[in-house]
């Protein structure tokens, strides 16, 4: 384990407790687009210290049991039977919208005891009925887990929410990505990575085990991660940032058109090319953002600190004009909401994960941190391609019976908005 990882172990077995904070920003762009004017910022109510959790936890997710493993298609199967009983009893009553943690003593308090012990996250009664004691915080830091949640142990309002998806909801989740897991948990292959949308996480896997987790930043609502199979054969080293078409139409142009009118230059302000169609490039001051020749040059950012693709590039084959990446801004990982790009995917402790495809060319971690340090321009294609799969899983069970549930980030559940807003 790395220097920074025992850190942020120590950093979190340390905190006893901490409040999830949301982002507030006023830019509906991407988070890691030059485009953005607007510094992200935490929602004030919670301390410096317990923001440091939250961000520590998401941003360093564990290894786990990997998403595609054949051994969830049983366990999910299981899960199944398990929430078609709770429901054939009426499922679970609604937890009241109070905030409770260790220490509380309210009615609401005993409320939420059932809720949890109807889906198996505790086991223990009380002796004294309404007190939130240790066990019942052990058990809602178990469900927060388990649902893509910080464990706080703390039941705020995003707790609270994901607690009363009613267990119908929940049962159809679980039937509708048994599907899902069928299609690609048979045979993935020994050696393969996996971005879980919902879940905005990314896994490397060897011999049906997690060699790293890592967070991610996937698509926002309105500009969805595409879900795809495909193989990682490039990695682009300090790479040129191509514009993408959804970041030309959206952000691109919108804030030249803006710029101009206050006399400026967007080109010149984000040092970014613009190319004709026979790869000339252009005089930025000669381009009027007002006319139509606009939507159809080409658009490049060179290699440098503000590159939003950081130093790396991973690419695959795929009709959607999309890639992971690195990002020289990392504020969002830690952040438990984390769609936020234009349909590409970025990740977290990229060095790792690159380190780990570029084992079979000899590539060393230390190699890859050179690179990263030197700038060096560099395009290294794989020895052998690693199968990629970008998969919508949103509920699944584990071999070791845990049942995990992810918001439906883009409604594909077919259930609305009530297993996806919390």
């Amino acid at each position: 384990m790395s220097g920074s990882s025992m850190g942020g172990a120590v950093r979190l077995a340390a905190v006893a407790a901490a409040l999830i904070a949301g982002p507030v920003s006023a830019y509906d762009g991407p988070e890691w687009s030059p485009f953005r004017d607007n510094a992200v910022s935490f929602a004030t109510g919670s301390s410096s210290y317990e923001r440091e959790f939250v961000r520590e936890w998401e941003a360093n997710p564990p290894a786990g049991f990997p998403t595609l493993s054949a051994a969830n298609i049983d366990a999910t199967r299981a899960a199944i039977k398990r929430y078609a009983d709770v429901v054939k009893i009426g499922g679970w009553r609604p937890v009241p919208e109070v905030q409770m943690q260790s220490g509380t003593t309210d009615p609401a308090v005993e409320l939420l005891r059932q809720r949890l012990m109807l889906s198996g996250d505790l086991k223990e009664a009380s002796i004294i009925s309404g007190h939130f004691d240790f066990n019942l915080e052990k058990a809602v830091k178990r469900f927060q887990a388990s649902n893509g949640l910080t464990p706080t142990g703390i039941v705020e309002k995003r707790t609270i929410a994901a607690l009363n998806v009613p267990a119908t909801a929940r049962l159809r989740q679980l039937q509708v990505n048994l599907s899902r897991l069928q299609q690609l948990a048979r045979s993935p292959g020994k050696r393969y990575v996996v971005v879980n949308i919902p879940a905005a996480q990314i896994e490397a896997v060897e011999n049906n085990r997690v060699v790293s987790r890592h967070a991610g930043v996937v698509g926002k609502i309105d500009r969805p991660t595409p879900i795809l199979r495909s193989a990682i054969h490039q990695m682009d080293f300090n790479p040129q940032w191509i514009l993408p078409p959804t970041v030309i139409q959206k952000d691109l142009i919108p804030r030249g058109r803006e710029m101009q009118r206050m006399k400026r230059n967007v080109l010149v302000k984000f040092g970014i090319d613009a190319y004709d169609g026979n790869g000339k490039k252009l005089d930025p001051a000669k381009i009027d953002w007002n006319s139509s020749l606009v939507h159809g040059l080409r658009y490049r950012q060179q290699p440098g600190e503000d590159n939003p693709l950081g130093f790396l590039k991973i690419n695959f084959h795929n009709n959607y004009s999309v890639y992971m990446h690195d990002t020289p801004s990392e504020s969002l990982f830690g952040r438990n909401f984390r769609a936020a790009s234009s349909g590409c995917v970025r990740v977290q402790g990229i060095e790792q994960l690159a380190a780990w495809l570029l084992a079979d060319n000899g590539w060393t971690p230390s190699g890859i941190e050179q690179i990263k340090e030197t700038g060096e321009r560099r395009d290294v294609r794989l020895k052998r391609p690693v199968p990629l799969y970008f998969a919508y899983i949103t509920a699944w069970a584990t071999e070791d019976g845990v049942v995990q549930f992810r918001r439906d980030l883009y409604q594909k559940d077919g259930l609305g908005s009530q297993v996806s807003e919390y």
